[in-house]
C-alpha cells in the first residue's frame, strides 16, 4: 500500500518592510516603558509597561491579584488612558462595589462582564482600549474549540488570540492567571512561553504582606521584588519594607537573631524566633513557620553534633516575624544562633545580626551579596554582624554571646 503523500508549505513572497536584514542594521533602541501609576509594580516589571505586552499575573485565590490589577486599572485611567476590564469571575456590579471601596473610580475605566472569547474581542473593538485586563484568562472559552474553559485546549486558544490582538494593535494585556496546589500556574505550560512577562503574587492570607516577583520578563531583569500590604482601602504599596519583620519589643527576649535576606535587588532584616520546651515525648515536634522545615532539621543535627546541644529531648519551634519566608540558605546563622540562644536562655543585644550558610560540618560559608547584606545591617543599625569571618558555628556562638556580656553575667561556653 502506497504511503500518503507528504504536504508541504509552499513560501511566499516577502514585502520590503518584512525583510530581514543585517543584525547591524536594525535599531538598538530601548523598548519604551509607560508607568503604572505603581512604583512597586513598575519595578517588577522593569521600568513599567510596555505597549503590545502581554502580562500574565498568577497567584493563590483571594492573595489580591484583582484588587492589584483593579488598582492598576485606576492609574492608567486617571492618566487619561481609556482601559477596559473584563471580568469573567465576577458581576460588574461587584467589581463596582470593589472599586468604590479603595477609591479606584474613574470615568475612562470600562467594565464588563464576559467569558466568550468572541464577545471580549468584540468589546474591544467597540471601546478601543489603550490598556486591557482579563480576569481570569481560565475562565473565558471559545466557540472554536472543544472543552470546558481552562481546559488546555480552551486556555491555548484564548491566550493566542489574545496575544495576536496585543501584538495588531499594540495594546498592552493583563491576564489573570489561576494556580495549582503545589503554585505553579494552572493550564497548558505552552502559556507561560506565548506571554512576554510571568509574574507571581504571593503572600499568606493570614497576613497583611504581598509579594510580586517577575519569574519572565522580555523587557527588564527577573530579579527584583515588589512589596505591597493590603488594607481595609485596597493595597498600597510598601516602598521601604526594612521595619516589617522585626518585632517592636524594646526588651531583649532569648530566642530571636536577625538576618539580611536578599528579595531581589533589596536587603530585608528579617528576625528569625525560636522557641525551645522539654518534652517527655518519644518523638519531640519540629514546628516551622516561614522557614524551610528540612533546613531546620539540618540546623539541629549540626547544633547537636558540632556544638553539643541537647536538643533531640526538646520541641522546636521557629519562625519568621511579619509573615515573610526564608527560602535562601543566607538566613542558616540566624536561625542557629537564634536556637542556641533559646537553648540557653540568653538573649542577645538588639544590635546583633548575623549573616552566613552553615555546612554540615558546622563551617560558616559566604552567601551572595554580603557586602550589601552587611552595609544595610549597619544602616538600620546593628553595629556587630556576625558572618562567614567567623569560620566556624562554635565561634560565631561565642562572638555572639560574648556581645551579650554587658547585659548577661552567665554567657553559655560551647
Amino acid at each position: 500500500m502506497d504511503a500518503a503523500p507528504s504536504r508541504s508549505v509552499r513560501p511566499i513572497a516577502v514585502s520590503e518592510a518584512r525583510a530581514a536584514k543585517p543584525i547591524t542594521a536594525i535599531s538598538a533602541d530601548e523598548v519604551a516603558h509607560w508607568p503604572s501609576g505603581i512604583a512597586e509594580f513598575d519595578r517588577v516589571l522593569g521600568g513599567g509597561i510596555v505597549p503590545g505586552a502581554t502580562i500574565l499575573l498568577s497567584g493563590e485565590p483571594g492573595v489580591g491579584k484583582s484588587t492589584l490589577l483593579l488598582e492598576v486599572a485606576s492609574k492608567a485611567a486617571a492618566s487619561g488612558m481609556r482601559v477596559l476590564y473584563v471580568t469573567a469571575e465576577e458581576s460588574v456590579s461587584q467589581v463596582r462595589l470593589r472599586a468604590q471601596r479603595t477609591g479606584a473610580l474613574q470615568p475612562e475605566l470600562f467594565l464588563a462582564a464576559e467569558t466568550d472569547l468572541a464577545t471580549i474581542l468584540g468589546q474591544i473593538d467597540q471601546v478601543r482600549p489603550n490598556l486591557l485586563i482579563v480576569d481570569s484568562v481560565q475562565t473565558v472559552s471559545s466557540s472554536l474549540t472543544d472543552g470546558l474553559a481552562g481546559g488546555p485546549s480552551q486556555v491555548r486558544e484564548v491566550a493566542s488570540t489574545l496575544i495576536r490582538v496585543s501584538k495588531d494593535r499594540n495594546l498592552p494585556v493583563l491576564l489573570v492567571g489561576h494556580v495549582t496546589k503545589d503554585g505553579s500556574i494552572a493550564g497548558p505550560r505552552l502559556l507561560e512561553h506565548l506571554v512576554d512577562v510571568v509574574c507571581q503574587f504571593e503572600g499568606d492570607r493570614q497576613t497583611s504582606l504581598r509579594f510580586v516577583r517577575a519569574h519572565k520578563n522580555r523587557f527588564g531583569p527577573t530579579d527584583e521584588v515588589g512589596c505591597f500590604e493590603m488594607t481595609g482601602d485596597g493595597i498600597a504599596e510598601v516602598s521601604d519594607p526594612s521595619g516589617l519583620f522585626l518585632s517592636r519589643g524594646t526588651v531583649a527576649v532569648s530566642g530571636t537573631c536577625v538576618t539580611v535576606a536578599v528579595e531581589g535587588r533589596r536587603a530585608l532584616p528579617v528576625e528569625v524566633q525560636a522557641l525551645i520546651v522539654t518534652t517527655s515525648a518519644p518523638n519531640p515536634r519540629r514546628v516551622t513557620n516561614g522557614v524551610d522545615p528540612s533546613r531546620v532539621a539540618m540546623l539541629l543535627a549540626v547544633l547537636e553534633r558540632r556544638a553539643g546541644m541537647k536538643l533531640s529531648e526538646s520541641d522546636v519551634y521557629v519562625s519568621t516575624v511579619g509573615g515573610i519566608r526564608l527560602t535562601e540558605p543566607g538566613a542558616d546563622l540566624a536561625i542557629a544562633l537564634a536556637i542556641a540562644s533559646a537553648f540557653s536562655d540568653k538573649a542577645f543585644p538588639g544590635t546583633l545580626a548575623a549573616v552566613g550558610e552553615i555546612s554540615l560540618a558546622g563551617e560558616i560559608r559566604p552567601v551572595s551579596q554580603a557586602k550589601q547584606r552587611v552595609a544595610e545591617a549597619r544602616r538600620l543599625g546593628f553595629s556587630t554582624v556576625i558572618d562567614a569571618d567567623a569560620g566556624h558555628l562554635r565561634e560565631a556562638m561565642r562572638k555572639a554571646f560574648a556581645s551579650a556580656v554587658t547585659e548577661q553575667t552567665d554567657v553559655p561556653a560551647f
